[in-house]
């Protein structure tokens, strides 16, 4: 069972003609985070859970929901 987080990111764009996505919402990853305190090891997290690339997403917020 997954562990439900309210989060905020972007997803940047690779090329210069597209625009960058901003997101918020609930997402449930397979893990608990809560030894995880750097921003960019809850990125590579996010990135995987969305089969994306570490460098393709930015976050701006990220709590775990009670």
């Amino acid at each position: 069972m997954g562990v439900k987080y309210y989060t905020h990111f972007v997803l940047t764009s690779t090329e210069a003609d597209e625009s960058d996505q901003e997101f918020s919402g609930v997402v449930e990853v397979s893990q608990a985070t809560e030894q995880v305190y750097d921003p960019r090891d809850i990125e590579a997290l996010l990135a995987q859970n969305f089969d994306l690339h570490n460098g393709d997403l930015r976050l701006i917020n990220w709590s775990r929901l009670q």
